[in-house]
């Protein structure tokens, strides 16, 4: 039965949390200053997540030609510089990890 009102506290909490944002979508105006500042969000986020999970793979600082997150991560940044296309740069970023995880790891 616990699962049950853990189940059902997580909706209202999702569910209230949601709807609240669209109740007020386009009632509510932000200052074109807080507006640019948004803009930054989701690449702060992005960094936030990625950089820790390319430099530290396993736990610890690997800053090192063996840490393949890390190659593959700038080899993916330089693919991403010269396509600049979203799809090319996760097919081959992907193709260039798997390949050094075979050939180093």
């Amino acid at each position: 039965m616990n699962e049950v009102w853990l189940i059902l506290g997580m909706f209202a909490i999702t569910f209230g949390i949601r709807f609240v944002m669209f109740a007020f979508a386009g009632k509510i105006t932000f200052p074109v200053w807080m507006q640019q500042s948004l803009k930054f969000v989701p690449p702060a986020v992005l960094t936030a997540i990625i950089v820790p999970a390319v430099v530290m793979p396993y736990g610890d600082m690997d800053i090192s030609f063996t840490n393949v997150y890390l190659l593959a991560a700038i080899i993916s940044v330089m693919i991403s510089l010269v396509t600049k296309s979203l799809l090319k740069t996760i097919f081959f970023g992907m193709l260039v990890f798997l390949l050094l995880k075979l050939l180093i790891a």
